[in-house]
């Protein structure tokens, strides 16, 4: 369980998380059973490519197989940065676009082998930054859903200027940022309502009561600020309503902007950079 945030402006792209991974049981049909165990440690935002402009946050299960989500992203950079390799990328020459399909043939390998059991996977992920020589950033999004990845789908293209996503647990940033319960529509079919009177009622709730928090012209330290306070809205919705705290944990947060590239604004480590110099590479 998870909230991954992608928040885009003019000046770039912000990308949170937080760090709760839960370790559940399923039952015959593919749905939850049991919560077994909740760890506050996961790894969930990740610099795809070092030296360029590219992240990712990921949402929902934290494994395939035996690997966590975490180490599987450091196999793929390492064949983003392998010449000899068919996922490779030129740092001079590449697009989002690019890198995401080369994503997806990468987890539809992973989910083929036969030490995996990807009938139930359901996986999604931001991938977010600039292409080579590009003035703006785009966010696609990668999904796999009951054991099968689709293919990539940009949803937010270059030439939109603000955009606020979020996967996951969307409940509490639902009724933030739309003004309603994403129960709602199905609420209003089981009272009978007919298609076309929900469908204008949801238009209605989101002319009259959505928020519009993230402005084209908002710095990115207040971008920032933004992506921490739907995280922890989140965390807070889910602690005090009934069930698992299923979200929460440090928040990670990492901005993608033209100049400066990818940066880590707030990173946890299980070890301290104190004992590991920079000799060796901070993933």
């Amino acid at each position: 369980m998870t909230i991954a945030i992608s928040i885009k402006v003019s000046d770039g792209i912000v990308l949170a998380a937080d760090s709760a991974g839960t370790i559940i049981t399923r039952d015959q049909t593919g749905n939850t059973k049991d919560v077994v165990n909740i760890y506050n440690s996961a790894n969930k935002v990740f610099n795809l490519l070092k030296g360029l402009p590219v992240g990712a946050a990921t949402w929902g299960d934290g494994a395939i197989g035996l690997y966590s989500i975490s180490t599987l992203i450091k196999d793929f950079r390492k064949l983003l940065k392998n010449s000899e390799s068919d996922l490779w990328v030129d740092p001079s020459c590449y697009t989002i676009s690019d890198i995401c399909l080369k994503f997806k043939k990468f987890l539809d390998e992973e989910l083929s082998k036969p030490s995996r059991s990807p009938s139930e996977q359901c996986t999604g992920f931001y991938i977010s930054g600039y292409s080579s020589g590009e003035r703006f950033a785009e966010t696609w999004i990668v999904e796999i859903n009951k054991g099968q990845c689709g293919n990539p789908i940009e949803i937010v293209p270059k030439d939109l200027q603000s955009s606020i996503n979020w996967a996951g647990q969307p409940e509490a940033i639902s009724r933030l940022m739309m003004g309603y319960s994403m129960s709602l529509l199905k609420c209003l079919q089981n009272e009978g309502i007919g298609k076309d009177t929900i469908s204008k009622i949801i238009e209605i709730c989101q002319n009259k009561l959505g928020s519009y928090l993230a402005l084209s012209s908002m710095p990115i330290q207040d971008t920032i600020d933004l992506a921490e306070f739907l995280v922890n809205t989140t965390i807070g919705y889910v602690r005090f309503s009934p069930g698992s705290n299923t979200v929460g944990g440090p928040i990670d947060i990492a901005a993608i902007t033209k100049h400066e590239g990818f940066k880590w604004v707030r990173r946890k480590h299980y070890y301290d950079s104190l004992f590991n110099p920079k000799g060796g590479e901070f993933v």
